[in-house]
């Protein structure tokens, strides 16, 4: 079967579920979508890999990628190889200097190794034909957009713009140790929006 690749385009809290987040991967040189709801540390972990955050202490996946690389094991690639009642299933693809192996994952946790090891990403056709979303065929030739990282919390975007620089960098500090890096990156956003 023929592997598609994929790409991270977009993060973003849920519409359809409360307290959980969507990653949208998007087919390479393709216009095709494939939304996945995944919750929301996993969705801190990927956020935090794409917006190359360095927490003060390291999250779990990047204890895992610590872990594999102090014993030799690589991550290849990712393969999005199953879809049941709504449920995605993937499988690592990695080596050790002896072996490679598969290993089964959450969908979630394979995308945030991924970020972490700058692996591709795949899927099979068949998985795109029954979850996937058609993307009109302009968006779809548009140069590659970088990755959008969108925040719903309490304190929204408008509420942002209300405060001053000054009152942003004590938030982002505030968010930041409270480990809270998706709102960490709309604060973050909004302060060098206002520096240009």
């Amino acid at each position: 079967m023929k592997k598609i690749e994929l790409e991270i385009v977009a993060l973003s809290h849920s519409i359809t579920q409360t307290h959980s987040y969507a990653v949208v991967l998007g087919e390479v040189d393709g216009v095709r979508r494939l939304p996945i709801v995944i919750g929301g540390f996993e969705a801190q972990a990927i956020a935090v890999a794409l917006e190359r955050m360095q927490p003060s202490r390291p999250l779990t996946h990047d204890l895992m990628k610590n872990f594999m690389l102090a014993f030799n094991v690589e991550l290849h690639e990712i393969v999005i190889n199953d879809l049941q009642e709504g449920i995605f299933y993937s499988k690592l693809i990695c080596s050790s200097d002896n072996d490679t192996v598969e290993i089964d994952s959450r969908t979630s946790d394979a995308l945030a190794l991924a970020v972490r090891f700058g692996c591709p990403i795949y899927t099979y056709e068949n998985i795109l034909e029954n979850a996937g979303i058609m993307m009109e065929e302009e968006e779809g030739k548009k140069v590659k957009e970088e990755v959008t990282v969108t925040s719903s919390s309490a304190q929204g975007k408008d509420d942002l713009k209300s405060l001053s620089v000054e009152e942003l960098q004590q938030l982002l500090t505030d968010v930041l140790e409270q480990e809270d890096y998706i709102r960490a990156i709309a604060i973050r956003d909004e302060i060098s929006s206002r520096k240009k």
